[in-house]
């Protein structure tokens, strides 16, 4: 039965699984989210056709987005590796956000904006053709039949990412749960906008040359499981 205190889903705010909580902050940490959550935190906008470039001081050359950045070890890789380039990224748990926030305070990284939440609320209220990349990187496979429906990647989503993704755009997908990157793969080529930048097994089962691994990653590959690092561009819209 659902919470009669919890909102009902809408297209700006759809249905979150999972658990935003987690284990309480240490001091240090929540230090970190208290002092700069308040500066590059981003709350749900009350309109629609906002331009992600203001959240930013000045106007980066590029835009990314990743989606659900776990403990921040890609995004802070690629913040400091690409200084001109503005990144977002949500983490709906709180653990994950002090983290991220960790690594930006140790390298002093300003490109970065946090959506301490699901993105997805965020994203409906963005105008098009915002985001020259984005990243869905080891994201929870669900791998009960009946919680399918819980993955991010599906018709609706897609059809979200597609309508922010420049043209040319690239999307990158990396997991270490074969029925996931199959359920992307054929989710992926069924989507009209998007396609499959792969010639042969290396191009997935390598990652780009620019790839900054996550702490789930490592472990995962600590444990002997194979990872596949998938990569799409998003076709040019018909004029």
């Amino acid at each position: 039965m659902r919470n009669k205190d919890r909102p009902l889903p809408t297209p700006d705010r759809p249905n979150f699984y999972g658990r935003r909580g987690s284990r309480p902050l240490k001091d240090s940490r929540k230090a970190l989210v208290d002092a700069m959550l308040p500066k590059i935190g981003i709350t749900y906008p009350e309109g629609a056709g906002v331009d992600p470039n203001s959240y930013f001081d000045g106007t980066p050359e590029q835009l990314w987005l990743e989606i659900g950045f776990g403990g921040g070890e890609h995004l802070a890789g690629q913040a400091e590796a690409n200084p001109t380039v503005g990144i977002i990224g949500a983490e709906p748990f709180m653990d994950g956000v002090g983290s991220l926030l960790r690594h930006l305070d140790e390298r002093n990284l300003t490109n970065v904006r946090v959506v301490a939440d699901d993105s997805r609320p965020l994203l409906y209220k963005l105008i098009n053709a915002c985001f020259d990349r984005a990243f869905l990187l080891f994201p929870d496979p669900w791998p009960k039949k009946r919680h399918a429906e819980r993955r991010f990647i599906g018709p609706k989503n897609l059809a979200l990412l597609a309508r922010l993704l420049k043209d040319g755009a690239e999307f990158r997908v990396a997991s270490d749960d074969m029925q996931y990157i199959s359920w992307t793969l054929q989710h992926m080529h069924n989507h009209p906008d998007f396609e499959w930048l792969a010639e042969g097994p290396d191009d997935w089962r390598t990652p780009p040359s620019d790839w900054v691994k996550t702490r789930y990653e490592q472990k995962a590959l600590r444990q002997g499981k194979k990872c596949n690092y998938l990569r799409f561009r998003r076709k040019p819209r018909q004029s």
